[in-house]
């Protein structure tokens, strides 16, 4: 990904923080016809400084095949955007943009269908999500789990390479940053007040 250096997330729990509040990622993975890529919720765990990330897709989804032939993936972290008006700055030679987050996360995969190896990677996924339906998930008959796991394959993400991008006027006055944030804040759209608070919590704006 090309980073500026003004824009270059260099505090990786930030990063880890952006991905944790983004879990609904891409997968993208290399196939035979090109890359494949795969909508996804993930948890992201981080030990002694070991990022890895597990999710599942249908059996269904030929992604798992291609992951078991060529393991590295990029999964991208997409966050809140919005358009930044030109109007919004306090000179006239200046152009539109736009404000935004990513973060972008490269490792080698493993991909498993065991049902004990499913069960604890469902018994990480549903608490991050919904930590009320665990107790449902449990009261299900055990055909039926037993069922649904048959139709799911597990993976996990050992991360090799992460970079974090936020793309937020860094490179604009106070003054001016401050003005994006009023205008992007009030926004009944949830990526453009989101990227008002993204903003804010990087301590951009007038303080």
């Amino acid at each position: 990904m090309y980073i500026p250096e003004h824009f270059r997330v260099r505090d990786q729990e930030s990063a880890i923080a952006f991905m944790r509040a983004n879990p609904f990622a891409i997968l993208i993975s290399n196939s035979a016809d090109g890359p494949f890529a795969t909508h996804v919720p993930v948890v992201i765990r981080e030990k002694e400084g070991r990022i890895t990330v597990r999710g599942h897709v249908a059996k269904a989804n030929p992604h798992w095949r291609h992951i078991e032939q060529q393991p590295l993936c990029l999964m991208i972290f997409h966050g809140p955007h919005a358009y930044i008006s030109p109007s919004y700055y306090n000179t006239r030679e200046v152009v539109p943009t736009w404000n935004y987050g990513a973060v972008h996360t490269y490792g080698k995969a493993r991909v498993y269908c065991e049902h004990p190896d499913l069960l604890k990677m469902l018994n990480d996924l549903i608490p991050t999500f919904e930590a009320a339906y665990q107790q449902q998930w449990e009261s299900l008959s055990e055909a039926y789990r037993t069922r649904m796991l048959g139709h799911i394959v597990g993976f996990e993400i050992a991360i090799e390479k992460l970079e974090a991008k936020f793309k937020l006027s860094q490179n604009r006055t106070p003054d001016e940053q401050q003005n994006i944030i009023d205008a992007l804040c009030p926004a009944s759209d949830s990526a453009v007040s989101g990227t008002a608070r993204l903003m804010r919590d990087q301590g951009l704006g007038r303080k």
